[in-house]
């Protein structure tokens, strides 16, 4: 664990450097497990690089949820309050609200695509499977008073068609 964290140091020192698209933005990516120390010397040394933001890695490899929620609680109280925070790969609907309870802002996860590909929307009332024969004649929205482009331009039905369709 300390040699990745030593390399992913290297790694931020180099990629500092390198020249940007405009607009560009770099994060730094903070790794560490559920080591408090490592996490500690991880953020620290990409802090004083000052990034664009800074990213915490090395959660959601398989660990149990309250380990990876431990990781980015070792984390946070390195990483400048007035920068980015973005947790890699992570999370359901109930990780989001955790993770923003810990001072997180920003995600990246592929369960949405994939449930998406699966016929099951994601709404604020849970899970909605499409595929269901209930939504077959069912011409509502995904979600009533939603102003998404899905919501305002499809039906339940219809999305439901578009799957048994293929």
């Amino acid at each position: 664990m300390r040699a990745a964290v030593e390399r992913t140091i290297r790694w931020a020192r180099e990629c500092r450097e390198q020249p940007r698209a405009p607009g560009q933005l770099v994060f730094g990516i903070i790794q560490g497990g559920c080591h408090a120390t490592l996490r500690e010397e991880s953020a620290r040394a990409l802090v004083v690089l000052d990034f664009d933001g800074y990213a915490i890695g090395g959660v959601s490899v398989g660990e149990p949820e309250p380990d990876m929620l431990r990781a980015v609680e070792l984390t946070e109280p390195f990483l400048p309050a007035n920068k980015s925070r973005y947790v890699m790969g992570l999370g359901t609907p109930a990780q989001l609200v955790e993770l923003v309870a810990r001072g997180m802002d920003m995600f990246d996860c592929v369960l949405p695509t994939r449930v998406a590909r699966n016929g099951t929307a994601v709404t604020t009332k849970g899970a909605l499977c499409l595929k269901s024969a209930a939504n077959k004649a069912d011409f509502r929205p995904l979600e009533d008073g939603c102003e998404c482009f899905a919501c305002r331009n499809f039906s339940r039905a219809y999305l439901r068609h578009l799957f048994q369709s293929g």
